[in-house]
């Protein structure tokens, strides 16, 4: 069977290349498989995320069901499962913050629309020779910034104000709260972490985190422990989708969140195809990468009409759904469907789910982040090292497209100058 490196160009979806090849039952039945296994996985993740993205619950499984459809009905890999992804968690709760959720969704529907014309102008392959120093810098200071800001929920903190969102005044806020620091929140928290790390190494085929939010609850409501839930401080998941709905538009705003929807796009299609690579990784095939990002804006637009936040495909969905057995991007859709039957059937349980737990999940989710080992590696070399702590720094210090802009600038001086002077001769 070709690997696909004949047709990585084609805007044509994966999925109709499967149906056209012949795609019988027993496919069918290893992709319903893989699809609940990685929806197991992205529930209580997709609720996480969006949580500690400064919106409620319910929009991170728009997310996952509007958007992880589309990508895997669209998009350019077998295997690439999108939803909402850790790496968005500080760009989407700044924008919250700065514009409210009219303006995010106003924003994840920009970023869809540019990330759909980068992918039909080919100009996929550019993003995709971005420095791997860069990617790991920000990459590293993205999941810095997000064990930061579960701090707060994981001790079940007092805040005096508003949590800033930059990193240094935030830290200096939370050791201000540590009196308040709650027992029962943080035995939560920390339990259900840690619960997942050891599952992982002992159980790894179990799903940890679902196990983890289940314990975490039903200890939470037999033992009447006073921390916040998601009902207590959401009101719970609505049974559904909501109507498709155009968030409010004017030229003043568009103007304003411009900047904001270009860092969306820029994180997005590096995440997104970053992805589907780890994907040709682990099962030989290739991608297409300028459908994918056509397929990525398309889910965006859609998620923003939903309510949902911004998707990107993530690589721990699809390492699992590959692991699972999936065979056709049919798993990746099936998982969206199963996403959707839960908030039909049962989503008054999540209104039991401690808010604690959740961060403690992504406590799990930021270690999991971090590029630890190639990071070190990087610092080795004085020019990768310069590149990757200009690119951490600043992602920590000032925002993300900061810190990537700077990084692939240092990393262009380094490669130009070694053009301009000529190697010497053995």
């Amino acid at each position: 069977m070709p690997d696909g490196s004949s047709t990585a160009h084609l805007y044509r979806p994966k999925l109709a290349t499967v149906l056209a090849d012949g795609y019988g039952f027993g496919s069918l039945r290893k992709d319903v498989m893989a699809a609940l296994t990685v929806a197991i996985v992205a529930l209580p993740l997709s609720m996480a995320i969006a949580v500690a993205s400064g919106v409620s619950p319910e929009r991170g499984l728009y997310t996952a069901v509007i958007g992880g459809f589309l990508v895997s009905a669209l998009g350019g890999s077998r295997f690439q499962v999108g939803g909402p992804a850790g790496a968005f968690i500080v760009l989407v709760a700044a924008t919250v913050a700065k514009f409210g959720v009219e303006g995010l969704l106003l924003t994840v529907l920009l970023s869809g629309l540019m990330l759909t014309l980068i992918g039909l102008l080919r100009l996929g392959s550019l993003i995709r020779y971005i420095p791997h120093a860069v990617v790991v810098g920000f990459t590293c200071g993205i999941a810095v910034t997000i064990l930061a800001s579960q701090l707060k929920d994981l001790g079940g903190l007092t805040l005096a104000g508003v949590e800033p969102g930059p990193l240094f005044p935030k830290l200096a806020m939370l050791s201000a709260a540590l009196p308040t620091i709650s027992p029962a929140a943080c035995g939560v928290g920390v339990g259900s972490a840690a619960v997942i790390f050891i599952l992982r190494h002992w159980r790894p085929t179990w799903p940890g985190m679902l196990i983890a939010i289940g314990a975490a609850s039903i200890a939470a409501l037999l033992l009447h422990l006073p921390i916040e839930t998601i009902g207590s401080h959401f009101g719970g998941i609505p049974h559904g989708l909501p109507a498709p709905t155009l968030p409010p538009v004017t030229l003043s705003l568009l103007l304003e969140i411009l900047p904001t929807a270009l860092s969306f796009t820029l994180l997005g299609g590096v995440e997104s195809l970053l992805s589907a690579k780890v994907a040709d990784g682990m099962t030989g095939r290739k991608h297409r990468y300028n459908m994918e990002l056509v397929a990525q804006g398309i889910a965006n637009m859609a998620s923003a009409l939903f309510g949902g936040i911004s998707v990107t495909g993530t690589i721990a969905r699809t390492a699992t759904n590959i692991r699972a057995g999936a065979r056709s991007p049919i798993a990746g859709m099936l998982h969206a469907v199963f996403l959707l039957i839960f908030m039909l059937v049962a989503a008054p349980l999540a209104s039991f789910i401690p808010l604690s737990a959740l961060a403690g999940l992504l406590v799990v989710v930021s270690w999991n982040m971090a590029e630890k080992k190639e990071f070190l590696d990087l610092l080795r070399d004085w020019r990768t090292a310069l590149v990757l702590i200009a690119t951490f720094g600043l992602t920590l210090v000032e925002n993300l497209t900061v810190g990537i802009l700077a990084g692939c600038l240092l990393a262009a001086v380094f490669a130009i100058f070694d053009r301009a002077i000529p190697k010497e001769v053995d």
